[in-house]
This record gives structure tokens, sequence and C-alpha cells, in this order.
């Protein structure tokens, strides 16, 4: 019945049989697109997406679960040992050990967990902050934004390893200081110095959702300004931020490691990449192993996230397709 129904649909024009929509592939012909959904079928067909996920999976997994890769402990050390090279047998020491016998593949392992925290936490932390402010600044405008970005351009001419370097020099680590406190300090001094490129990146893609027809509807049917933020602005604002976000995180791992190659960043008992690199810089010639090693872990991780950041920017840009 509902067959010979749609037979007998005429044009109200020409009189005759109305066209029939068909229903795009893989969905129906009520399925809503939307620039996500567009950039996700975009991300499933690069395999550039999947390599880079599956080194961050790989670290990510090593950081929360380090048993699964290694039974040794990493404070284990055995000074007759040191500085031995790598042993390739079955029950070797794969990496070799470091100067006070301290397997090194352990270690390696291990600091992957001191790394990627500081990395995971000063992206949160830093986007926080960036958001509010930049979301503020462009939504009400006028002398608080003026404030707010004199205030961010203040921070932003702060360079940032120099800012870093000063920050960790005058609230130094001693050897009282606990695993998390010398951790919280360098996810601290990195959210300080990063925020303000969030902000105005947020400022900016906030000053172009803003002035959109559903936004100035919301506010004359008289939606708060809260309201009107969190349900219209941030969810159309935010892809920029998280795609930078995602990039900031490969630096930030960096920057860690920058900080304890100096010896100003991760300190003992953490246990990190930067901490063995710093660790090996007198024994190069002598034992090359200690710094090989822990370098190549470090440069994966920052180029699976910075890789990861650069297929979802493209992913979502339209130009890119």
């Amino acid at each position: 019945m509902t067959d010979a129904l749609k037979s007998s649909e005429t044009s109200p024009v020409s009189g005759a049989p109305a066209p029939v929509l068909k229903a795009p592939e893989g969905g129906d012909a009520s399925e809503a697109r939307s620039l996500a959904s567009d950039a996700w079928r975009e991300l499933r067909r690069r395999p550039l997406f999947w390599i880079s996920l599956g080194i961050i999976a790989l670290f990510v997994l090593m950081a929360v679960v380090p048993q699964l890769f290694t039974r040794l402990d990493p404070t284990a050390a055995s000074l007759s040992r040191g500085s031995d090279p790598p042993e390739f047998t079955w029950d070797g020491a794969w990496f070799g050990y470091d100067l006070q016998g301290y397997d090194i593949y352990a270690r390696t392992i291990y600091g992957a967990r001191a790394s990627i925290l500081v990395g995971v936490f000063a992206t949160i932390l830093t986007s926080l902050i960036g958001v509010v402010i930049g979301t503020i600044s462009a939504y009400y405008g006028g002398w608080l934004d003026s404030l707010m970005m004199r205030v961010t351009d203040i921070f932003f001419a702060i360079p940032f390893l120099l800012g870093g370097i000063l920050f960790m020099t005058t609230f130094a680590n001693d050897e009282n200081s606990g695993y998390f406190l010398i951790v919280g300090k360098v996810v601290l001094v990195l959210a300080i110095l990063g925020w303000p490129s969030i902000a105005r990146l947020m400022r900016g893609s906030v000053l172009q959702v803003k002035p959109n027809e559903y936004v100035q509807a919301a506010r004359a049917l008289g939606a708060s300004p809260w309201r009107v933020i969190r349900s219209h602005i941030l969810p159309n604002a935010m892809a920029p931020v998280l795609i930078v976000s995602m990039i900031n995180l490969g630096a930030y791992i960096s920057a860690e490691a920058s900080l304890s190659f100096l010896g100003i960043g991760l300190t003992p008992p953490a246990i990190s990449w930067g901490v063995a690199i710093s660790d090996s810089l007198t024994y190069i010639e002598t034992a090359p192993h200690m710094l090989i090693f822990p370098s190549i872990f470090l440069s994966l991780t920052v180029l699976g996230f910075i890789m990861l950041g650069d297929v979802v920017r493209d992913a979502f840009d339209p130009k890119t397709r």
C-alpha cells in the first residue's frame, strides 16, 4: 500500500512523478552530517592517523601499566655492573646498565609515566586557563577584553624555556621533595607559561562564532550568558584548541625533558626520560647506550602526538579535502 502511494505521487508543477530521494550510502536520508562526522570519515582513511594513535596507545599503556613490559625493579642497583653495555640475550639487560648499575630498560619503561603525566596535566591545565580567559574576553569584549589581552601579552612575552629555568631555579627541589610535588612544579611552570597561546587562539575562535545567527537567536530569546557559552559557543569554537593542544602535549613532554636535562626539572626520586638523558651526558663517549635508548623513546612519543595533531588538523580543515 505504501509503495503504491509513493508511485502515485506527482510533481505539483508538471504532473510528472516526483523524484524519490535516495539515502546516502552508509546512512539514512535523515542522517545529519557535521564537521566532526566528516573529519572522522577522513581520519579513518588515513594510515598516519592509525600509526600515530598506535604509538600513543603503546606509550600510554607503558605509563599506566609498566609491569606489562618489565618485571625488573627500576630502583634496584648493582654497582658491579655499572655502565655495562647491552646484552642481547633472553634474560640479559637489553639496554645495558647506567653508571649506578640501574637497568636502563626498566628505567626507560618506568620513565614514561612521569614524562607523559607532565605532558597530559600541563596540557589540561593550560587548556582550561586559556579557554576560560579567551572565551570571557571575546564574549564580553570592551574594557574586560583589553585588560585580559594585555595580561596575556605580558605572559606571552616571557621566553618559554628561560621562564621555566627561572621558576625552577627559584623553587628548586630538594632531597625531601616528594614525587608528586616534583611533577606538580614542572606542570605548574609549563601551564603558567603555556596558556597565553591557547587564550589568544580561543579568543579568535569565539570571535568567529559569536556573530552567527544561532548565537544571536539564543541571546534574543533571553538565554543567560553561561547557557549561550556552554550550549552554542564552546561546542563550535573548541576544535582549533583541541587540535593545538594535541600538538602542545608533545611539546610539553619535550620541554620537561629539556628542564630535566638542565638538572632543574624532574629530579630523583622521579624517573623520567629527561633525567636519564641528563645523567648520561658525561659518559656519551664511554657509554652511549645510556643516552640512545631514552632519547629514542622520548622522540617517538613526541613524534606520535605531533603527527596525531597534524592529521586531526588536516581532517578538520575542509580546504585540505
